[in-house]
């Protein structure tokens, strides 16, 4: 009778602390749900990837999976596929991060399911139903910008203006190389209506360039107001995310933390 008692003890010993353990795991991969540890970075007009090389080297050191999208910019649509492409290869949730025309991407592929946050860096944010350049024209004029008329269909950067309007926080060799490997944009995007406008949804953190000549910095306020997004200001040019990438890298991880709280 005693053996039985004992063993009987013994036995609900052991299921209480099998559930015990259960809870905790639980519990444990919870909070490790807590943090994003993908991130996704799109570029913008007159740019490609490589631009991203000193934010991705900060965050990969810090323990992030990164992706860099070489979108074409050859149309919204097509920017779109590209950057849902990486998505799909994500094994998690991920952040996704748009630079100037890169926002209008980010709002539009933002929904995909293995998106959690936002952050636009310099970045335009249009509504649903909203044209680039209808959200452009609305805002106050870009003092310094050097957008060239469309050739073949294609924007470009005007060489005179690249330095002082794009980046002027950076070396005039660094300009200069940019200017050289720039990547034309096709001049309908900034006719094409955004039909998603994924921050009504996706919690969402915006970079905002002090210095900006390109999107001007009241105009970023606006949009990041309007979009009800974080906003951290740093003193930079349009490319601020190559003269100040830790500072950027920072409101990146502040938005895998905070997305899934």
């Amino acid at each position: 009778m005693k053996n039985n008692l004992k063993k009987r003890r013994f036995f609900g010993i052991n299921i209480i602390a099998f559930l015990l353990l259960i809870t905790i795991t639980s519990v444990n991969g919870t909070f490790a749900q807590k943090k994003v540890t993908n991130i996704v970075l799109v570029h913008g007009a007159f740019a490609d990837g490589s631009g991203w090389e000193g934010v991705y080297k900060i965050l990969v050191k810090r323990g992030y999976k990164v992706s860099v999208v070489g979108n074409p910019n050859t149309g919204l649509a097509e920017d779109v596929e590209a950057v849902k492409r990486v998505l799909d290869r994500q094994d998690g949730p991920a952040i996704l991060v748009g630079h100037s025309y890169g926002g209008a991407i980010i709002t539009e592929s933002g929904l995909d399911k293995n998106v959690a946050g936002l952050v636009y860096v310099t970045a335009f944010v249009p509504d649903a139903g909203e044209t680039l350049g209808q959200l452009a024209q609305s805002g106050p004029p870009a003092p310094n910008s050097g957008i060239l008329p469309p050739q073949s269909g294609f924007l470009w950067y005007d060489k005179a203006k690249f330095h002082s309007g794009f980046c002027a926080d950076l070396s005039a060799e660094k300009a200069n190389f940019l200017f050289d490997s720039q990547v034309p944009v096709a001049a309908s995007v900034f006719g094409t209506s955004i039909t998603n406008a994924a921050w009504k949804t996706k919690p969402s953190w915006y970079v905002v360039a002090s210095q900006d000549q390109t999107i001007p910095p009241d105009g970023q306020r606006f949009m990041a107001k309007r979009a009800n997004a974080k906003i951290t200001e740093v003193k930079g040019s349009h490319l601020v995310f190559i003269s100040q990438p830790a500072a950027v890298a920072d409101v990146i991880e502040a938005a895998a933390k905070g997305a899934l709280k």
